[in-house]
């Protein structure tokens, strides 16, 4: 009984150190939008990678993040932040724009 236990044991910590290892395979990346701005306009990251983009809006204005290509978007409020995950790239550039200042320049998400 003892060795089941520690078996078991043993089996969560091995697992538990593998959820560590691929929680930091996450990028991070800060997108700051403001009155249909961008700051980052262009982000890079590695392909093959799960991303977590935390977006502030730090305009005067409601912003939407949005990208048809990543089917992915968030409508933040003046002054809010929130986050969004996307699930790993292949190599190539997604599009996103503010769809509450559409005569503003568009960013991209180039995925190396």
């Amino acid at each position: 009984m003892n060795s089941v236990i520690g078996t078991i044991k043993s089996l969560l910590l091995y697992l538990c150190c593998i959820a560590l290892v691929h929680a930091d395979d996450l990028i991070r990346v800060q997108l700051d939008m403001k009155d249909g701005v961008f700051t980052p306009a262009t982000i890079v990251v590695p392909a093959g990678r799960k991303i977590k983009i935390t977006v502030r809006n730090t305009g005067n204005s409601a912003a939407e993040f949005e990208s048809v290509s990543l089917r992915k978007e968030k409508v933040l409020a003046p002054g809010a932040q929130s986050f969004i995950v996307i699930a790993p790239l292949r190599a190539g550039q997604y599009a996103f724009f503010d769809d509450f200042h559409l005569h503003m320049p568009q960013g991209v998400i180039v995925a190396q």
